[in-house]
């Protein structure tokens, strides 16, 4: 008994090792940049440098969508189009809003809370569930926001308003919005890492995600690959879900999943 007791063990520290061992190179790589990691100007460069890199195909494609019939037929709303005056002014205020009010609070959370970095990289199937978890309670968080401020009109017109400037979606529409707003979707976002003691590489990892799928919310394609074809029965509202609350504005209030408007009776399809 004691053997076998003693093989089990063996096999399940094996294991635990193996799952560890798949992220270890990656988390070594990013440990030999530890100062930057630990640098109060890495949430600001890591959130706009993922941020821009994700709108970039997208805009490309606004720009062939006008020349190839091809692309086109993908835009959910076809006869719509993006100009420069807009790229301008979508760039402008999410580079304001991170500079003015993201950059200083997060300066104050370095100096509150120093960044801890484990020599260990997480288990991938923590790593995937806790990515999942934060994802799921991030959907249900942002749904109650996004609820009250469209039921509550002085909250719609003082924080909200800005972001339904444009009916038509365009990726870089994401991120056009109050200050208020963009400080209390991220406010969400870090809370829910920091609640399930998430390892900083699952941190990095959840925000990577989150930045996607809320670029591809918003960027007016109904693309083959989009995540909401990948995800079935419906579970996944994505773009043509969101385009949708653009259009009509009293629907689909979840940003990715589609049980809490599916329970509320406000999903529209």
């Amino acid at each position: 008994v004691t053997y076998l007791t003693s093989q089990t063990f063996n096999t399940d520290s094996l294991t635990q090792q193996s799952r560890i061992m798949l992220l270890q190179p990656v988390w070594s790589f990013l440990l030999g940049h530890s100062s930057l990691l630990r640098s109060p100007f890495f949430p600001v460069f890591f959130s706009l440098t993922v941020y821009l890199m994700f709108c970039l195909p997208f805009l490309l494609l606004d720009l062939l969508s006008s020349r190839w019939s091809l692309v086109r037929r993908y835009k959910l709303q076809p006869q719509s189009s993006i100009n420069c005056t807009m790229v301008q002014s979508c760039l402008a205020l999410t580079l304001y809003n991170h500079l003015i009010f993201i950059f200083p609070l997060t300066v104050l959370n370095w100096y509150l809370r120093p960044v801890l970095l484990p020599q260990e990289a997480p288990p991938l199937p923590q790593m995937a569930a806790q990515v999942l978890v934060c994802l799921l309670l991030f959907d249900f968080q942002s749904f109650i926001w996004h609820l009250i401020h469209h039921k509550v009109p002085w909250l719609y017109r003082t924080f909200h308003k800005l972001h339904h400037t444009y009916t038509s979606t365009s990726a870089l529409t994401a991120e056009y919005s109050e200050a208020w707003e963009t400080l209390s979707l991220g406010l969400f976002a870090a809370a829910n890492s920091l609640l399930l003691g998430c390892h900083p590489l699952t941190e990095m990892l959840f925000f990577i995600v989150n930045i996607w799928l809320s670029v591809e919310d918003h960027c007016g394609y109904d693309l083959p690959w989009a995540t909401h074809r990948l995800i079935p029965f419906g579970l996944y509202g994505g773009a043509r879900h969101h385009d949708l609350h653009h259009l009509k504005s009293k629907c689909n209030y979840a940003p990715y999943f589609t049980h809490w408007d599916r329970l509320a009776g406000t999903l529209c399809t």
